[in-house]
């Protein structure tokens, strides 16, 4: 199978709605290598790689492959939901006043509007494939990033800074 990779540079709005357009779009196809990952705006750090951005799939989901080096704290999505599939290694999921140890080869849906957080819980780190639908998950990941260490505080996410960025994704963290 010959090798493909579309390196579209244009970046849409957050959530932007699906097409609706009847034409099949063969020129949307592309493969990646193992360790290969979409082209995007700013770095993202090793350990996260996004599969399948948000404009790659006319705003229907985003797909990132995450090691879990950074447990993430609780946050909502208020318009997407979260599919996490873990590939290796262990995590825990809080999800309603319970937490759920995923091993590989489970899978976890996060609905939109449920607070939930996600620790690692094993060495190393867990490994999981993380869809968000509708997309948008990438360019959050994408302007975290590019705000740099301002999204933290003493080694620890900066909260309120994450929710001045994340509030045009609709995500919210909570303490």
């Amino acid at each position: 199978m010959p090798h493909s990779a579309n390196h579209s540079t244009t970046h849409p709005t957050p959530h932007p709605a699906p097409s609706t357009s009847a034409t099949p779009s063969p020129a949307r196809f592309f493969t990646l290598r193992p360790g290969e990952r979409r082209p995007g705006r700013v770095p993202l750090p090793p350990g996260l790689a996004v599969k399948a951005r948000t404009s790659d799939t006319e705003g229907r989901l985003a797909i990132l492959e995450n090691e879990l080096h950074v447990d993430i704290p609780l946050h909502v999505h208020h318009q997407a939901d979260e599919f996490v599939y873990v590939l290796e290694g262990e995590m825990e999921v809080d999800f309603d006043g319970a937490t759920h140890r995923l091993t590989p080869g489970m899978c976890v849906l996060l609905p939109h509007g449920v607070p939930h957080a996600l620790r690692n819980a094993s060495q190393p780190p867990a490994r999981c494939l993380q869809i968000s639908s509708p997309g948008g998950w990438d360019t959050f990941m994408e302007d975290m990033f590019e705000a740099g260490p301002v999204a933290m505080k003493d080694g620890r996410p900066d909260l309120d800074r994450l929710n001045t960025i994340g509030a045009k994704h609709g995500m919210e963290y909570r303490t």
